[in-house]
């Protein structure tokens, strides 16, 4: 009885440890800033969290993902430390906000789509802007 109780809460504790758990967006500009502060930390499975799941957005969260793994330690770090700075959060309509920012390390401003979806605030990545200033 005991070897056969022991592997069975072994597979239970790995079963109900789902990893981390994040709090969903309260509003646009919550999932604009919780996104924005996992990509910059470098953070794939918070900043997904946010993210309006569909093929284009995983294959551009991939890609992101890709990219930021070369960026050598230093950089990645600056990214890290980096503060946002939200420029202008303008709704469109009551389900799609658009959120301009940059942020202290990198002075790039930048422009994502953040719709509501089923009741749930997430970023739509297919739309970003990307204008250096």
């Amino acid at each position: 009885m005991k070897y056969i109780t022991f592997p069975t809460l072994i597979i239970l504790f790995v079963a109900c440890n789902t990893g981390r758990s994040f709090k969903k967006a309260e509003d646009a500009q919550d999932a604009g800033r919780e996104f924005i502060r996992a990509s910059l930390d470098g953070d794939l499975e918070k900043a997904s969290f946010y993210l309006y799941v569909d093929s284009t957005n995983k294959y551009l969260m991939r890609k992101w993902k890709k990219d930021y793994d070369k960026l050598d330690a230093k950089t990645r770090e600056q990214y890290k430390e980096a503060s946002i700075m939200p420029i202008a959060i303008q709704p469109q309509n009551d389900s799609v906000t658009n959120y301009t920012y940059s942020n202290s390390y990198k002075k790039d401003t930048t422009t994502i789509k953040i719709i509501r979806v089923n009741g749930e605030w997430l970023v739509d990545l297919k739309e970003i802007v990307n204008t250096r200033k």
